[in-house]
């Protein structure tokens, strides 16, 4: 006899279902699982054999052979336990009304007592389901909130084995978990801008990033108020979007990150890794290859404080990711691609010492090893880096004063303002890689050559900076792109020539540091 249950597995962030058929003869008692399991697979005979067993079910006492469909890709981790413990039900007949299981997906490990235990990824494999055509979603109970993110189908939460017999069974049915909006509506709370005194060059700077999405680096002594600022930014970016959220979701559930009692993130992620990361810790990878940071990072912000510090590997790994908004990661297990469209936020000193050009103190530190210290940084990286703002030492008057500042509230009312027209631009525009344009940050040549068009005399203000900058190609698209920031900031249909000045002010450092 054959009975069958479905399942999905993961492939990065992507889900596939899997079939599940149970095969039973009469023959000396046997126990296979087949169609390229992994080790936590091949261990889960245990597992369910005793979870049966300790629910007060009949094992059979024969031949059973459990395949899990398609057989040529590999499944991995112990989100099958559930649906092979169902499809030997099916098979042995404990299940009454074992045909409602035919539209019917199964994701959950087993404990040995029978419990079903919370696993990564349940978004991924929910979504593929209801893809599949499956009706109902049986998950692990603690997994209930995040799955029910998924609409068009009945997300039952599953705390043992007995629940589900029971259920099938008739005589205790269970009930679907709904998506709570309004509980997810409650957004993190982020630090305030009102917080951070003085430094309006820099406030404005990551308005500007804010605003169009745009990378930014923070350069000035210690204490200067880099990290907070930094550490802000979240709080003036638009909110995220439904698609935003699920995607960002997504990542995170699979990486074993989404706190137990959040169905979706809506807000945006903030990142702040170590200097002391690795490569494949920032990019991504691994035996089974896993997303990295960037990809944490996914529509929200990376920062790497006291960038020079970082490896040079680490950073020139920023690179592709940067340009492409997705990165990709081949491994002997496999090739998958991750979403890591991220803003990026960069802090540093000066120099080794930190006190390079300082009013008040004074730079220990050689010319020979502030230019080592500062050549950290490639010039590709810091091409890609839009916006590089000075951020200096303020002075006691501007400490103790306590001037009124702007708070994240109504700095971000004007970074939504700007959203909404660049949404309004790019609507039907998309990349070459076929990801939609949302900001200004994103645009490629064809998009700056039509929206960023230059009166001659933005033109020849242009000519000027990109001959007295050596500004490259690219740099020269990037001051086209924080113009086009700076004049939906300011309500302007058209590109102004303060509009240019303010953006190459904003790239006024190459000279400064970066010689």
């Amino acid at each position: 006899m054959i009975s069958y249950a479905y399942t999905a597995g993961l492939f990065g962030i992507d889900s596939y279902e899997v079939t599940v058929e149970c095969h039973s003869d009469t023959k000396l008692s046997l126990f296979e699982i087949v169609g390229l399991p992994d080790n936590a697979i091949k261990e889960a005979k245990e597992r369910v054999k005793a979870a049966c067993i300790n629910s007060r079910l009949a094992f059979p006492d024969k031949e059973v052979i459990v395949n899990l469909a398609p057989a040529d890709m590999r499944k991995e981790g112990s989100s099958f336990d559930l649906a092979i413990l169902v499809s030997i039900l099916i098979n042995t007949k404990q299940l009454e009304n074992s045909h409602l299981a035919n539209d019917a997906c199964f994701i959950g490990e087993l404990s040995l007592s029978g419990d079903v235990r919370r696993v990564n990824g349940v978004l991924c494999m929910a979504l593929a389901a209801r893809d599949a055509g499956r009706k109902k979603i049986f998950v692990p109970f603690e997994n209930a909130k995040e799955a029910s993110v998924v609409s068009g189908v009945e997300i039952y939460g599953v705390k043992n084995v007995l629940e589900i017999v029971d259920h099938f069974n008739g005589m205790r049915p269970l009930t679907p978990v709904s998506y709570d909006r309004v509980e997810n509506e409650n957004a993190q709370a982020y630090p305030d801008f009102k917080d951070v005194l003085g430094q309006r060059a820099a406030k404005r700077a990551a308005e500007i990033a804010a605003a169009g999405g745009h990378n930014l680096l923070l350069i000035g002594p210690p204490g200067t108020g880099k990290s907070m600022i930094a550490k802000r930014l979240p709080s003036i970016l638009p909110e995220m979007t439904f698609e935003e959220s699920v995607e960002t979701t997504k990542v995170h559930s699979i990486s074993g990150l989404l706190p137990k009692d959040v169905s979706l993130i809506r807000t945006r992620p903030f990142r702040s890794p170590h200097h002391t990361m690795s490569a494949p810790a920032l990019a991504g990878g691994g035996k089974i290859p896993m997303p990295g940071e960037v990809s944490l990072a996914n529509n929200g912000v990376l920062f790497l404080d006291e960038l020079p510090e970082f490896n040079r590997l680490v950073t020139e790994s920023l690179r592709q990711p940067l340009e492409d908004g997705k990165i990709t990661i081949t491994r002997t297990a496999g090739r998958l691609t991750y979403p890591c469209n991220f803003m990026l936020v960069c802090a540093m000193n000066p120099c080794k010492c930190g006190y390079f050009g300082h009013p008040t103190k004074e730079c220990t530190c050689k010319p020979t090893q502030i230019q080592k210290y500062i050549s950290k940084i490639s010039g590709p990286l810091l091409d890609r880096i839009d916006i590089q703002i000075e951020v200096p030492s303020l002075n006691y008057k501007e400490m103790s004063q306590g001037e009124a500042t702007e708070s994240s509230a109504e700095i971000r009312a004007r970074v939504n303002k700007a959203r909404k027209i660049m949404q309004k631009r790019f609507a039907g525009e998309v990349k070459e890689s076929g990801s939609q344009i949302t900001c200004n940050a994103q645009m490629e040549a064809k998009h700056i050559r039509k929206y960023c068009k230059l009166s001659p005399a933005c033109s020849s203000l242009m000519e000027k900076a990109f001959n007295a900058l050596g500004l490259s190609a690219r740099g020269h698209d990037r001051i086209l792109r924080l113009a086009r920031t700076i004049a939906d900031l300011a309500g302007s249909a058209e590109i102004e020539p303060n509009h240019i000045a303010e953006a190459i002010q904003l790239r006024g450092l190459d000279k400064k540091y970066f010689k």
